[in-house]
């Protein structure tokens, strides 16, 4: 899988329409509006597969051509604020400054309550303008029961101890999971997520992470197949999630992820 800055680093100007088929691609996943005859391009700086992490210089390379050929960028980022270890990471948008190329989304799920169901966009005002109009028009009224909810929890200061709390539950349960894998899977290889809800998972090479999948589910154990996540490899790798279990389901879940690997 190449990195960005591999993709990137040959780029000359007569390729401008190159980046511009790249950079629509990139945007599969997410809906977004076109800002007038520009592109856009989309960064999710947790949860994403490690070969398409971005690193703070290449978040300026991204930045630089999105200025120099006039693309957007959509920056999905709802971790940022749950980061339990490790030193805290600029978003593009605050490293873009005024230069109107970043559309920055994130939400209170993570950090207020995963029912609560709001989140925002920070962009260039003319743009998050016609998202607004067009998301009126689409369900015509947001959930503003919710939004009252996640405004006075926000503006009581109750969602700084929020976040320490969730962060510090996370943090233990990627301790139960590391030292679960170190214990009945060594075999895999990672490194420890410094925030978020999921880890990358690199089991050895030639290792069938499709038949794994359905071993493990035979066990009631479920993940993501790393090949879900890229156009092409990654089939011995998975993501998984830690989230939503307490510290002795993740150990249970390991020892059985083991035995269906054992049983491949």
């Amino acid at each position: 899988t190449q990195t960005f800055q591999e993709l990137e680093a040959p780029l000359e100007k007569e390729k401008a329409a190159m980046l511009s088929r790249v950079a629509t691609l990139l945007t599969a996943p997410a809906a977004h509006p076109e800002a007038g005859s520009g592109q856009a391009a989309a960064a999710d700086p947790g949860g994403c597969p490690p070969p398409t992490f971005l690193s703070g210089e290449a978040y300026e390379e991204l930045l630089a051509l999105a200025a120099e050929y006039d693309f957007l960028i959509f920056e999905d980022d709802p971790y940022i604020e749950i980061r339990f270890t490790g030193e805290p990471l600029p978003t593009m948008l605050s490293l873009d400054g005024d230069g109107g190329h970043v559309v920055y989304a994130s939400s209170f799920s993570k950090t207020v309550c995963p029912g609560i169901r709001v989140g925002y966009l920070v962009g260039p005002a003319p743009l998050i303008k016609e998202i607004t109009t067009a998301a009126t028009n689409t369900y015509i009224s947001p959930d503003m029961v919710a939004q009252g909810i996640v405004y006075q929890f926000c503006v009581s200061g109750r969602i700084e101890q929020s976040v320490k709390t969730v962060s510090a539950a996370l943090a233990e349960r990627v301790a139960a999971l590391t030292a679960a894998l170190d214990a009945h899977l060594p075999e895999a290889k990672y490194n420890a997520p410094e925030g978020g809800y999921f880890m990358w998972v690199e089991l050895p090479e030639g290792t069938d992470v499709a038949a794994l999948e359905q071993a493990a589910a035979e066990r009631d154990v479920v993940f993501v197949k790393g090949a879900d996540f890229v156009i092409e490899g990654a089939t011995n790798q998975l993501r998984l999630a830690y989230s939503g279990v307490t510290p002795a389901q993740i150990s249970e879940g390991i020892e059985r992820l083991a035995d269906a690997y054992r049983s491949l």
